[in-house]
């Protein structure tokens, strides 16, 4: 999106508040997401009709082809907030000298900084519902969905995916594909053996009506999750068969946390408004998507993070009393650290 065109969708959504009475006319701002049907985006909106409710900001979702795309907008402050995840931000904000698996090709964007930590996200490998695909192993030499410009993080899953069971991208013949959504439809459409996608995403719901699709397990051995902790960030979970949506069967999954990041310079009053929309309504989120069951109070302030907070989520964690002594001791080293 051009700055003007942003500008023109801000004043059409300031003319609506202005319609819509002094309860709506809340501080306009933009939070960039994955495409619909991405838990991202889900995610975006979520978070949007929270804070519209509570009438303490009023968020338009954008989204965009992929979290990639929009860091530099954080970054120039064009975009006040993004969803994005802790892996990304930690690789953004470090910049090109901090790599993993060999690369780091993301914008180097130091402004970057936590709202607020999510949930985690799960991410599991699918495959097609008849494959003859049964584990990680049986992977090697097939078909598998890469290179993903626009999804960079998607790239890194499927490393750590593959990591689980001692496999490389050398190990595996790549299917290059732009974004996110374009890995499943080359799933659907017969052209990969294997993508990655977060659990009960509404793009698999569309591939397993299309052609029946199901989730498959990494390697959860001791072993495996040692080759997955490669990657920074990033952990195995177990997921009981029907816990999500095309899981058939008891698997292990790739688990990192989301994050709700902003610009550092992003206004304060901006910021507390969306915090203060979660602290004191997050119970609302729930109903709009599995992923929220754990955006609880207790995630949202952590030392375990790969990039610095907002100073006004730093300051209004601390009136709530959840600011603790290791979070400020991580808050400095990461400050520290580009």
């Amino acid at each position: 999106m051009t700055i003007s065109s942003r500008l023109c969708v801000l004043a059409v959504a300031a003319a609506l508040a202005g319609a819509a009475g002094p309860a709506a006319a809340q501080t306009l701002a933009s939070i960039g997401t994955n495409p619909p049907g991405s838990v991202f985006y889900a995610v975006g909106s979520g978070l949007a009709k929270v804070a519209a409710d509570a009438g303490t900001l009023r968020l338009n979702v954008q989204p965009y082809s992929g979290t990639s795309t929009f860091i530099p907008l954080l970054e120039s402050g064009e975009l006040e907030f993004g969803v994005n995840n802790a892996v990304d931000m930690g690789l953004a904000y470090r910049g090109p000298n901090f790599k993993i698996g060999g690369r780091n090709p993301f914008p180097h964007a130091p402004g970057l900084r936590v709202v607020m930590r999510g949930a985690p996200l799960l991410i599991s490998p699918v495959v097609r519902r008849d494959s003859p695909i049964k584990t990680m192993y049986d992977v090697k030499g097939k078909r598998v969905t890469g290179e993903y410009p626009a999804n960079l993080a998607i790239w890194y899953n499927t490393f750590g995916e593959l990591a689980s069971a001692g496999l490389t991208w050398s190990d595996v013949r790549v299917v290059p594909v732009p974004s996110l959504n374009d890995g499943v439809d080359a799933l659907m459409q017969g052209r990969a053996d294997m993508t990655s996608y977060a659990l009960n995403g509404a793009k698999v719901r569309e591939a397993d009506a299309a052609v029946g699709v199901r989730h498959l397990s990494i390697d959860c051995s001791p072993e495996g999750e040692r080759r997955l902790r490669a990657v920074p960030g990033y952990y195995p979970r177990r997921v009981k068969k029907g816990e999500a949506f095309a899981v058939v069967e008891d698997i292990c999954v790739v688990a990192y946390d989301i994050y709700v990041v902003a610009g550092h310079r992003v206004a304060d009053g901006v910021v507390d408004g969306l915090l203060r929309a979660v602290w004191e309504h997050g119970d609302k989120l729930v109903p709009v998507h599995p992923i929220f069951r754990e955006w609880t109070r207790d995630r949202l302030a952590s030392a375990d993070v790969t990039i610095p907070y907002h100073p006004t989520a730093v300051r209004f964690f601390r009136e709530r009393g959840v600011w603790t002594a290791d979070m400020e001791q991580a808050q400095q080293r990461l400050l520290a650290t580009p």
